[in-house]
């Protein structure tokens, strides 16, 4: 499944952090996945070694992955739960130049959002360039996660259908400027 959306990004309070961020969209997944696409001010991350440094980061790139309110009803899974063993990628293509950056989103864990997956970027050319980013979700591979027979019966042997969203025209100069 693929989705292409068309939006500017607009400039929200993130709750504990104090810190602007640029939440691109929401998308839900069957069998009821809410993904939250997010770019977050630059960040220190540990391990460092694993990790771009925040002196070297323009941005910090975020996907929340939790259970929606049906889903707690027809899976069984709490309401905003992390859904882990999950894979992402981002592709970040700077819309002048047509340069582009590719990295993994990898688990994170923080105060404000609790577990997630994200990164720290360097953009691919100036802060105030518009950018197309495009995430790419997919489900755990298969010896990562075992499925009992009443989860296969219903939904197969994959947690979901991989999926790519694409969001254009983003200005992301504000999140790059913004410090936690």
């Amino acid at each position: 499944m693929t989705l292409l959306i068309v939006v500017l990004s607009f400039v929200v309070q993130g709750p504990a952090a104090h810190a602007q961020e640029a939440v691109f969209g929401e998308e839900v997944v069957e069998p009821g996945i809410k993904f939250t696409f997010i770019a977050a001010p630059k960040d220190a991350v540990q391990p460092g070694a694993k990790h771009l440094s925040e002196n070297a980061t323009d941005i910090h790139l975020e996907v929340l992955a939790g259970w929606t309110e049906d889903a707690a009803e027809t899976v069984g899974a709490p309401a905003g739960g992390f859904v882990p063993y999950l894979h992402l990628f981002a592709r970040v293509t700077n819309e002048e130049t047509g340069q582009t950056q590719k990295i993994s989103l990898v688990p994170h864990i923080n105060l404000s959002d609790n577990a997630h997956y994200a990164r720290n970027v360097a953009l691919p050319g100036a802060p105030d360039d518009p950018y197309t980013v495009t995430f790419s979700v997919n489900p755990p591979q298969e010896f990562e996660v075992a499925t009992h027979r009443d989860w296969r019966q219903k939904y197969g042997d994959s947690l979901f259908e991989a999926t790519t969203v694409t969001y254009e025209n983003l200005q992301l100069e504000e999140v790059a400027k913004a410090t936690r």
